[in-house]
This record gives C-alpha cells, structure tokens and sequence, in this order.
C-alpha cells in the first residue's frame, strides 16, 4: 500500500495561497532568554529550571501580557554560558525600550522580574529573530534554519533563532523586535531583503503579516497603503478610526510626508473552510482572513 505523500503545513497554505497579511499575534512586550539546550515544544513551559524562579518569570510576564521566547545564535552553542536575557517594549512612534541581562544560573533569570518593571532603554539596535523551533512545528525548521543562516551571515550581531512565534504555515517566519513587525513565507534570499530593507526604514508589503500593536484588519489596511503607495518606515501610517459593520471594515490611516494625508482603506473578513494549519495539528480547523477590498486616498 501506498503511503500519502508526507504533509507540509507551509507548503500547503502557499498552494492554497493563503494570506499573509493580518496575520501578526498581538503584542507590546517580549521575554528573550538564550537557552543553549534542547528547546521543548512548548518552549520555555516546558524547561527544567528551578521551579520558583520558573514560576516567578511566568507570572511577571502574564501581568503585562508578555510573550516568553527562547533564543540562540546560529549553529553556535555556549554550554558554559553567561547567556543574555532581554524584555522588549513597543514604543508607539518609535520610542522602543530595552532591557539587556546575562544568566549562568537559573536564579539569575529573577533579574528578568525587575526589567518587566523598568522601563529600558532607548536607541538600542533590533532583535531580528527567525523561528526554527522544529520540535513544535517541522516546516519552521525546515524553512526558518536556512533564513537564519543567511541573516546571520549577514547580520550576526542582530539575528537569534527563537522558538515558536505563531504562524507556523508561513515558515520561514521573521520577526523584528522591539519594532513589532512580523515577515512570513520566507526563504533565505527573501529574508536577507526584507530584514535590510527595513533596517533601511523601508517597510515592503511583500511577505509583511503585520505590526503586532494593531488587530488584524488594522494590519491588512497597513500592508494595502505600502502595497498601494510604496514601502515606507515602520511608523509612516498610523491608524486614526477603524468602524466595523459585520465582516466589513473601514479603517483610516494618517500619512507622514510625503505621503497623502488620509487613506480609507475598506476590508472584508471571512472565514475559511476547516483545513489542516499546522505539521502536527491533529484535526482540521478555520482561520480567518482579511482582505483589502478597496482603498481611497483622502
């Protein structure tokens, strides 16, 4: 008997050509812990560390609705450490803040507790992180390892491998921290242009799946004006009114110039048919989508 050919979460959602766009989580705020070990598929929930400092790092992070993931530099391991810990904090216009620490023991990753409640610094470089987190997902492996090598040729200082960062059908996955900017449907070419491109302040609407402080149909409305009117810096357009009637969406955005004072950007959501999203998903499940149906400059 014939066995069906092995399933492939991200190649099957560039056949059925699913969208990128409104597809960033949400989030504000971000825990980076290099790991030099194994990563679990559940990432940091499921390491072996010193259960009250565990448990004291996990519950400073859910107060601020903070996202914990684990990090490594490519093919390099540091089994003696120090390794870094980070918290990163979306800065609305640009006014991001970072808090950068060391930890050889489980104990010191106390020291993350205080960052959460500090406010960072300002004028830092970018985290630029690739998802390769295999154990939970295989095409991130598959597809976000050689992203990675091709990123950390090319920017080593920046670029960290990291756990899951959701989205696993748009392997290879990049994201940009603390700036909150999610690429999908990578290859290592394609990233290498996206990352340099935006640390150019030329935000593409190519392979963008959207700033994480705006909900999804903010997010397609965003990547319609770069598409439209050209790539622009992380904080060219900012969102002044969304209205929702149904699955139909309007939202404006503000240029800075040169870009024109207002666009209305109209966008309709749908839900898909139950489908496979994920490797290692074990039944089929929707997603919904959005889409920019129409666009007008004000």
């Amino acid at each position: 008997m014939t066995r069906p050919p092995r399933f492939f979460c991200a190649a099957a959602a560039r056949h059925r050509g699913d969208p990128l766009a409104g597809t960033a989580p949400f989030g504000l705020v971000w825990v980076l812990i290099e790991y030099p070990g194994g990563w679990p598929p559940n990432g940091f929930d499921g390491l072996d560390l010193e259960p009250g400092v565990k448990a004291l790092v996990f519950s400073a992070a859910q107060a601020v609705r903070a996202r914990i993931l684990l990090i490594r530099r490519h093919g390099r391991r540091s089994p003696g450490g120090p390794w870094r810990w980070a918290v990163l904090r979306y800065g609305g216009s640009g006014g991001h803040r970072q808090r950068w620490g060391t930890w050889s023991q489980d104990e010191d990753l106390a020291g993350i507790v205080a960052a959460l409640g500090a406010p960072g610094e300002t004028g830092l470089p970018p985290a630029v992180l690739v998802c390769t987190h295999g154990l939970h997902d295989t095409c991130c492996a598959m597809r976000g390892r050689p992203a990675a090598r091709a990123l950390s040729e090319r920017r080593p200082e920046l670029v960290w491998e990291s756990t899951h960062v959701g989205g696993d059908r748009f392997a290879a996955n990049v994201v940009v921290l603390p700036d909150g900017v999610y690429y999908g449907g990578l290859d290592a070419a394609s990233s290498v242009t996206a990352v340099e491109e935006h640390l150019a302040d030329r935000v593409h609407a190519d392979h963008l799946r959207g700033y994480t402080d705006l909900v999804p149909a903010q997010q397609v409305a965003v990547a319609a004006a770069l598409q439209h009117l050209g790539p622009a810096d992380r904080h060219a357009w900012a969102v002044t009114a969304t209205t929702r009637l149904g699955d139909l969406w309007h939202v404006q955005l503000a240029g800075r110039p040169p870009h024109p004072l207002t666009v209305e950007v109209e966008v309709r959501s749908a839900r898909t048919p139950p489908r496979q999203l994920t490797c290692r998903g074990l039944a089929p499940s929707s997603a919904v989508v959005h889409e920019a149906t129409s666009l007008r400059l004000g």
